[in-house]
């Protein structure tokens, strides 16, 4: 960097922010779980990287950095992110190639700058993790959920809201959940929606209850996109309901799949609004949540089938798990219950609920026995070890971010055993995760085709073949593959990386289409000269006519 450029930067942000362009410093933001740069040999690199502290500073940097574009000598891009815990589809990597980028860190935004406890909505800044927002609420006694993922108390709130992440509490699609959005195009201008225009009263809070606006809907241009910068975000929690449970259905045998597909289908119409998303899980990936790999963390080879065998009949894992959760009334919880029991009864399956008594009294003699003597015990060690999954589970459902799901990562880390797995993180800790999220129509016999094409492709790489159905509605299913990999070994970074593109291109065949690309896969996937991104480009060059904002993110060039 010139030290005339470094000079701009600092007179701009002044003493607020943090600027640096040492390399020990660069290095940590493109630590990754990816593995891209041992792949594809294309040498991803930051030029300097940006703190900022105030929202003001990001229009004060979107200019400085149009200014600039004229001037080769000083022209430079701009990458932001919110904490950089985009684990498997880039992390806090940027997706373009330029030699001279910029990234912008907004994880010390963590205002909370607006709430309404009567109407439920939070306003947030773009640092803003699960975490915070979890201990602003239960600080202040708010009976409201936070919007949780499986990526863990550390992630962005908003950031997972714009890649149209979701979870599985009552507000499962995160972004229809955002109702105002404040922000600045890549050219500067500010952005609020022409109902924030419009209203001349002093609290301005119409706006954020509100989604759609007036006029052309524009704030979904900041999702998926590299067109702006989105400074603070509204969302609408879901209250804490009176009461709740969780329920687990268990199918021993995989033949199931296809008869179990319509009840989940009937029970999501049936009870949409009190019964949350449903995951459906195979055995492969439940041995994953409780189970160590048989074959050794750094092991690059699958299960055999005598080692899943062994596993589940130890830690009793059907082949199928459908798991979802009851929210209401005590009266409604306990009616449509009976209703889910009644409806899977058709099935020979096992049928649990986190409210039962077996499970109450299972969680009270394991409170109460000493930890030598759980530790002493391997059957007593297995029932706590599945104890704590299962009730770390139930708090997600409720709104508690934590990290339990984090453990997949770690699946062939060779050190995996020496993490604490109160401060997991698998950017920084050396996992090797990338992920195939397609969506799938919501059907048994796609479902079932789905399954045996996962099934068959993943072990000609030595990738686990874990499986993951979320059904997101009655007619949407969005499937995630995690492709766990040991980072360290060059093979299984190949084999990682071939497997996730015969996925996808196989898949888009059969009609299986990912809903979110990792900063690869929006390069290769991607076809410029397509209607739709050509329409993209159109927008692009009136928005960011420099192009200086998030070069080749969701715009392949």
């Amino acid at each position: 960097m010139s030290p005339q450029l470094a000079s701009l930067i600092e007179n701009v942000l002044a003493t607020k922010s943090r600027f640096s362009s040492a390399p020990q410093q660069l290095a940590r933001f493109m630590r990754a779980t990816e593995g891209l740069d041992n792949f594809d040999n294309k040498q991803r690199q930051l030029m300097a990287v940006i703190t900022l502290t105030d929202v003001s500073e990001i229009k004060l940097i979107l200019d400085l950095a149009n200014q600039c574009a004229k001037d080769e000598k000083l022209a430079f891009s701009l990458y932001p992110i919110s904490t950089g815990n985009n684990w498997g589809y880039g992390t806090s990597q940027p997706t373009g190639l330029a030699n001279n980028i910029i990234l912008l860190d907004l994880g010390r935004l963590t205002k909370i700058t607006h709430f309404d406890s009567e109407l439920g909505l939070v306003t947030i800044e773009p640092g803003v993790t699960q975490q915070q927002l979890s201990d602003f609420l239960h600080q202040h006694n708010h009976d409201y959920m936070v919007p949780v993922t499986g990526a863990g108390p550390s992630c962005s709130l908003l950031a997972n809201a714009l890649e149209r992440g979701y979870g599985i509490t009552p507000y499962t699609d995160h972004f229809s959940a955002v109702t105002s959005i404040q922000g600045y195009w890549a050219n500067g201008r500010p952005y609020q929606s022409a109902v924030y225009e419009l209203d001349a009263s002093e609290e301005k809070l119409v706006d954020k209850t509100f989604k759609w606006g007036l006029g052309p809907y524009l704030e979904g241009l900041f999702t998926q996109s590299n067109l702006g910068i989105v400074s603070q975000m509204t969302l609408r929690l879901a209250k804490i309901k009176p009461d709740f449970t969780s329920f687990f259905i268990q199918m021993a045998d995989d033949s199931l799949l296809e008869a179990a597909v319509p009840l989940i289908r009937e029970v999501l119409q049936d009870y949409e609004g009190i019964v949350g998303s449903i995951n459906l899980m195979d055995q492969r990936r439940l041995l994953s949540m409780f189970a160590k790999n048989p074959n050794g963390n750094d092991a690059h080879q699958v299960m055999l089938s005598n080692d899943i065998n062994k596993l589940a009949s130890e830690l009793r894992a059907p082949s199928w798990t459908i798991v979802g959760s009851i929210y209401g009334s005590s009266r409604v919880v306990k009616v449509v219950k009976k209703e889910i029991d009644d409806i899977f009864k058709q099935l020979p399956c096992k049928r649990i609920y986190s409210n039962s008594l077996s499970i109450i009294l299972a969680n009270k003699t394991i409170d109460i026995l000493p930890a030598w003597l759980i530790n002493k015990v391997p059957m007593l060690t297995t029932i706590a070890e599945q104890l704590n999954s299962f009730n770390k589970g139930k708090d997600i459902m409720l709104g508690k971010p934590n990290k339990i799901a984090l453990k997949l990562a770690y699946w062939r880390h060779k050190d995996a055993d020496g993490f604490d797995k109160d401060k997991l993180s698998p950017g920084q800790d050396g996992c090797g995760l990338l992920w195939y999220a397609p969506l799938i129509p919501m059907k048994a016999n796609k479902m079932r085709e789905f399954v045996e094409f996962i099934r068959a492709t993943c072990p000609k790489f030595n990738i686990e073949p874990f499986i993951t159905f979320t059904n997101l509605k009655h007619d949407c299913v969005d499937s995630t593959i995690p492709i766990v990999f040991d980072l360290s070994n060059p093979k299984a970074v190949n084999d990682a990386h071939n497997c996730l593109k015969m996925l996808v291109e196989q898949g888009l065949k059969k009609g299986f289409v990912p809903y979110r690309l990792n900063i690869d896969q929006q390069q290769w996937l991607l076809n410029k000269d397509s209607d739709f991104w050509q329409t993209v480009n159109q927008l692009k060059s009136s928005l960011d006519p420099n192009n200086i904002l998030s070069q080749g993110r969701y715009n392949p060039n």
